[in-house]
């Protein structure tokens, strides 16, 4: 449920220079409302969203483009354009505007209804709904932890220079007896090269001396210098490995970025904690303890067309069990099977596989876990264990047989593990995570072996 919230300065255009007098204006200004409450400035963290507009992810999903979702207006943003523009029947000029994204979205909306939409081009546009005047997720953060919110858009129309907005809105839970805790809210637009000319203004705006989280919502480019300049001045950075568009590229890249000591918090890797739990608990009976020594046979299935869950999920394993990856090789198809084999530290031989399953009813983040089943070669050792979501996951690990008797355990219901509630959640917490940082070096080293 929404938070309620009260409005102190409705988005307001303002010149760049000028964001912080007009926002010590807001605060110098508001004397109260009918309650007599005074508005109190929240000083807990500064939070930069980076979400581009959803002109690529749109050309994406109608053939037109192939690249990253980056936001950077880049020659094969423009190619896209182009080809959108000629077949549309628009001027060819390869820069976008307002007529042809309403044109993008009627021609998605259209395929959408036919069912002609895949799975991968759905879930990526699913992430691209910039907040609209501090709408939406932008919220949600502030009602439970009222901060500064700077939103970067980056577009794909003409550089224009960029437009900055502000505004500041205290959410109603966060009022004492005299006074409202309230968030302000910076807005800026403009091309990807407008915004990284004025890289050194949007790091100025987040508060000296306070936390500064970055959200990058979008595909992860070395090469920009923006993304680059945030990564450095960050105290934490903020992915979602499952909207990834080249999923195990750019996981190897987050990998690469926690070995420089970049602190990152994956939302996607929140999302398998359930799973780690229950894999940790199906061995805690002193009886069972040192059967998990015995597994030497793990199969994960996953939703077809994100494997990073997956990924991690084996590479966290392995790192509990200090297993080495030594070989790598992925058959696609119908079914995306991966099979990596590892060696413990006796030499002892370990064979996985991810199997990417492509379903008819699609989850809500793809590439969600379906089931695992740990077993071991050893028909003696008791450390079958199978995890699954639904009966479906249970019924095709059961149907592989087996002498050996498996400990089956299903996932209690995810509801709690949507964006919202992950982030909200990670906001509070602190420090390093150092299981993610030990599960990540693992999986950097299956990575590694794709080439």
């Amino acid at each position: 449920m929404t938070t309620p919230l009260v409005s102190l300065q409705a988005p307001k255009d303002v010149d760049l220079d000028y964001i912080d007098s007009e926002l010590r204006q807001i605060w110098q200004t508001y004397t109260g409302n009918s309650e007599g409450l005074a508005a109190t400035r929240a000083s807990t963290f500064s939070f930069l969203v980076y979400e581009p507009e959803q002109t690529q992810p749109l050309l994406a999903a109608l053939g037109f483009y192939t690249g990253p979702v980056d936001g950077i207006a880049g020659p094969r943003t423009t190619s896209a354009i182009r080809g959108a523009q000629k077949e549309y029947g628009f001027e060819v000029t390869g820069v976008s505007n307002s007529d042809l994204l309403a044109r993008l979205q009627q021609e998605y909306e259209t395929i959408e209804a036919e069912g002609k939409v895949n799975l991968r081009d759905q879930s990526i546009l699913k992430q691209y709904s910039p907040d609209g005047e501090g709408a939406g997720m932008a919220d949600a953060i502030a009602s439970v932890n009222p901060c500064r919110i700077i939103t970067l858009c980056p577009t794909t129309g003409e550089d224009r220079g960029v437009k900055a907005q502000v505004s500041a809105y205290c959410p109603v839970n966060k009022r004492s007896s005299t006074s409202l805790i309230c968030c302000e809210y910076i807005s800026v637009t403009g091309v990807s090269s407008a915004l990284e000319r004025i890289g050194g203004v949007i790091s100025e705006l987040m508060i000296p001396d306070l936390p500064k989280y970055v959200w990058w919502k979008a595909g992860i480019d070395t090469d920009y210098s923006l993304f680059q300049r945030l990564r450095s001045e960050c105290d934490r950075l903020i992915i979602d490995s499952s909207t990834f568009v080249e999923p195990t590229a750019e996981l190897e890249r987050i990998a690469q970025f926690i070995t420089q000591d970049t602190p990152i918090i994956d939302l996607n890797w929140a999302r398998i904690a359930p799973w780690q739990e229950l894999t940790a608990e199906a061995f805690d009976p002193p009886e069972r303890r040192s059967a998990i020594w015995e597994v030497d046979e793990v199969t994960v299935d996953y939703e077809k067309g994100n494997k990073t869950q997956a990924l991690m999920y084996l590479g966290w394993l392995a790192s509990r069990l200090n297993w080495q990856p030594v070989a790598y090789s992925n058959e696609t198809g119908d079914y995306d099977i991966t099979k990596i084999k590892f060696l413990s530290s006796e030499g002892k031989e370990i064979n996985t596989e991810l199997a990417g399953i492509p379903l008819a009813d699609w989850g809500d983040i793809l590439g969600d876990l379906i089931s695992l089943k740990l077993s071991s070669t050893n028909l003696q050792a008791d450390c079958c264990t199978v995890l699954c979501s639904n009966t479906t996951g249970c019924m095709r690990m059961e149907a592989g047989g087996g002498a050996q008797a498996c400990r089956i355990q299903q996932v209690t219901s995810l509801a709690d593990q949507d964006t919202e509630h992950l982030l909200s959640q990670q906001l509070q917490g602190g420090g390093k995570d150092t299981l993610y940082q030990e599960s990540m070096d693992v999986t950097a080293q299956i990575l590694a072996l794709r080439n």
